[in-house]
């Protein structure tokens, strides 16, 4: 019973010494945690196009790689950029696919976005996937090199909102060619391919890859032929978001020698485009998927060219300068995306939280030292002021009352409930009791001798 009663002893003051360290960690808790993100959502929502189309065929990859990751991308089709533009700026989709330069965009065709510089904007770029090839085709004998000489022609400039007719009218104004010119007809894809067979238009403009059907007929299609630019170069310069890209003589048909000569074409991008709040883990986890599905070479690309910052339209947000400079964040390389991001938070506040208790607990042994003796040295007081009152002030006829009060303070030592390993505190106090009623002792016998 002894040893029990010692050990709760020892456990009180324990616990009357930890209580202090414990308030102010869970008060350091409470602090770190309003620094750490939120667990990210398993569901996103990307907004694509139609389809038929590439946004379409990567989003449908992306989510074939967020769904291993335990992530649910739901793959929704829209009318084109412009519509995925607006979607994830008012929070109805995370993700969209945007053609390059649509975001900034002052045409009033294009849609009343405005200069994406002119306010701030909800946002974000996580880079370029693709080269979109600004295919203009045209019917004649005589050879376009340069977009003036289709002033007058019937030129199908794709359908009103969409992003091919943005680009085209944009390309088309810094010509002296006016979006309201009569010529310019809103005419896309497939449709604008079947009236240029039919002679019904004299141009077309074509914003797809290398690969899609619409450019494949008209790649083939008789008297058909593709605008290559002589003046690419000043376009780069006045449209920062394009990009020069060649067709090789012969690469569409090495017999019949299609295209007859390399021919230089303007291209846009292809951009993911997210909103400012798109949770960081989120971020890194679709940046990943890009690098997967669109990092390998294609017709136009080299691999590991994309994806990449191209169109500056938009400003890049945060976490894609991060991966663009440094790669995937360290713990995702090595763990599973779930576990990675419940490591990342718990570390946000773990650090701070040893930071804060390498002193708190280095402070504890002495805090608790100190706490068991204040218990002693409060004996210690009441008994020093006694001596000092013997030695200074001593009244024969209060011998009574000083042996009393001597007694008190042993009394109240012996009751005190001290750890064992504190114990030589306790006998040395009744040694120095013990010393003092030995001087009054004295000072008592001196004063009889005196009488």
């Amino acid at each position: 019973m002894e040893r029990l009663r010692a050990k709760l002893v020892a456990l009180r003051y324990l616990l009357a010494t930890a209580w202090p360290i414990m308030l102010i960690t869970v008060i350091g808790l409470a602090v770190a945690y309003q620094f750490v993100a939120p667990e990210p959502p398993r569901h996103l929502v990307i907004s694509t196009g139609g389809e038929s189309g590439a946004y379409y065929a990567y989003a449908k990859r992306y989510a074939t790689l967020l769904a291993a990751k335990g992530i649910t991308l739901d793959v929704r089709t829209s009318a084109g950029s412009r519509q995925n533009l607006e979607r994830v700026e008012k929070g109805e989709a995370d993700v969209g696919f945007v053609q390059g330069g649509i975001a900034g965009s002052q045409d009033g065709d294009a849609g009343d976005n405005g200069d994406a510089d002119a306010r701030p904007t909800p946002l974000r770029s996580l880079g370029s996937v693709a080269y979109e090839p600004v295919w203009v085709f045209y019917r004649g004998e005589q050879r376009i090199d340069k977009l003036h000489q289709l002033t007058g022609q019937r030129t199908a400039v794709g359908e009103d909102g969409s992003g091919i007719r943005g680009l085209a009218l944009q390309l088309l104004e810094a010509n002296d060619i006016k979006p309201t010119d009569p010529n310019l007809l809103p005419l896309a894809g497939l449709t604008a391919a079947e009236a240029l067979q039919q002679g019904q238009i004299d141009a077309a403009f074509i914003v797809a890859a290398q690969e899609a059907p619409v450019v494949q007929v008209m790649l083939r299609s008789p008297g058909v032929r593709v605008v290559g630019l002589s003046q690419a170069e000043a376009y780069l310069r006045r449209f920062p978001y394009l990009s020069k890209i060649v067709l090789p003589r012969g690469v569409v048909d090495l017999v019949r020698d299609l295209p007859p000569r390399d021919t230089v074409l303007l291209a846009t991008t292809a951009n993911v485009v997210v909103r400012d709040d798109l949770h960081p883990a989120l971020a890194a986890l679709l940046l990943q998927a890009m690098t997967e599905v669109n990092g390998k070479s294609g017709f136009f690309q080299r691999a590991g060219e994309f994806p990449v910052y191209k169109d500056q339209t938009l400003p890049l947000s945060a976490e894609a300068a991060r991966y663009y400079k440094s790669g995937p964040p360290f713990l995702q390389r090595y763990m599973p995306f779930p576990l990675a991001v419940l490591v990342e938070r718990l570390f946000v506040m773990v650090v701070p939280l040893v930071m804060l208790l390498l002193p708190l607990l280095k402070f504890a042994p002495a805090l608790y030292s100190w706490r068991v003796r204040s218990k002693i040295y409060r004996c210690y007081g009441d008994l020093k002021f006694l001596e000092n009152e013997l030695r200074q002030h001593y009244d024969a006829a209060r011998y009574p009352e000083y042996v009393e009060r001597l007694d008190r303070i042993e009394e109240d030592a012996s009751k005190r409930n001290i750890p064992l390993a504190f114990t030589d505190l306790l006998y040395t106090l009744r040694e120095h009791i013990n010393l003092v009623r030995r001087s009054l002792a004295s000072l008592a016998t001196s004063h009889d001798k005196e009488k």
